[in-house]
């Protein structure tokens, strides 16, 4: 299995660029840029990467943050994943980066955009991958701060496909973002929100009905209401679930019992990714292997995951005909 899934053509589709910081260029960066970081070492890093839960996790994913200043440090970051893509045979990815967690300690806008989609043109031109940039509102901060970052964002809509909404979940619904979504609709973006994490069901039904998204991140609780079940599956509303990252953070206990089998099987548009690899132990291709093997999923499956990943993706449908056509093909 481990062969089939190296091999097999996939996109990626909920995937923090911010979350891709390993140790080694966390302490790097922190170096050049004369940054002190709470850590003496690489292992020091790795056993801070023990989370019992959402928040545990962002308080150092903010920390890791700290040390990206320069377009060339966002160049650098954004490519290590890239290549990483190319190891793993991702041909097209969605990538979500957090302005705010870079603007709110002085990092211009441009700077970010800039260092980010100079690696993406770059990973096409070199490796052929394709992708878009969403631009993620942090939840925990206030709308009129995310309106704000929207208006920042203006100058670069070239570059970036989509909004999304992530950070801290439970007391942040949806709904305290109604405004921005909608102005970020007018102005043609897509939206996406992270919903169904930590929050309950009705967090995905807000983003649903008052954000008006066209695709959930995450949405493992989605199993409570079983009219959002139905409606997920007529709508074929996709659900960007992260395995790993949900094993990690506590959403759920054992890999064994988790949903995404059973979401799958009732119909659902189910994608397979994941989310911040650099703090839950594995890429794409890991997550794939971790729940082929705790899941007992078969080749099926996992095409049927890999198909799902472009039928979800913002392409255009004649370049994710393209696309699913090669994973029909594919045989090993």
């Amino acid at each position: 299995m481990k062969y089939f899934i190296q091999n097999l053509p996939k996109a990626e589709l909920h995937l923090h660029i911010e979350g891709t910081l390993e140790p080694e260029l966390m302490f790097r960066l922190a170096k050049k840029n004369s940054i002190k970081i709470p850590y003496k070492s690489v292992e020091n890093v790795k056993k801070a990467y023990e989370f019992d839960s959402l928040q545990s996790f962002l308080d150092i994913y903010y920390a890791g943050a700290s040390v990206l200043k320069t377009k060339e440090d966002f160049y650098d970051l954004t490519m290590a994943y890239l290549l990483k893509c190319k190891e793993q045979n991702i041909l097209h990815v969605e990538i979500f980066f957090d302005p705010q967690t870079h603007t709110n300690r002085g990092i211009a806008f441009g700077t970010v955009i800039e260092g980010v989609v100079g690696a993406l043109n770059n990973a096409q031109e070199r490796f052929g991958i394709t992708s878009f940039l969403i631009m993620s509102f942090l939840r925990h901060l206030s709308e009129e701060e995310a309106i704000k970052t929207l208006m920042e964002s203006l100058p670069y809509k070239h570059f970036i496909k989509g909004v999304g909404l992530d950070s801290s979940e439970l007391g942040n619904p949806p709904s305290k973002f109604q405004k921005v979504f909608q102005m970020a609709q007018n102005a043609g973006f897509k939206c996406v929100a992270h919903a169904g994490e930590e929050g309950d069901s009705s967090y995905i039904k807000e983003a649903l009905d008052l954000l008006h998204v066209s695709r959930i991140d995450h949405g493992v609780r989605c199993e409570e209401d079983k009219q959002l079940m139905q409606r997920l599956k007529d709508d074929q509303i996709p659900l960007t679930m992260c395995p790993l990252s949900n094993l990690k953070l506590k959403v759920v206990d054992d890999l064994k019992n988790y949903n995404l089998k059973r979401l799958l099987d009732f119909g659902l548009l189910v994608t397979a990714n994941s989310d911040d690899p650099a703090y839950f132990g594995g890429y794409l291709n890991e997550n794939y292997e971790a729940i082929a093997k705790s899941l007992n999923l078969s080749k099926d499956d996992i095409r049927t995951l890999a198909i799902n990943s472009f039928k979800a993706s913002f392409l255009d449908k004649e370049v994710k005909d393209k696309y699913i056509e090669k994973i029909c093909q594919y045989q090993m």
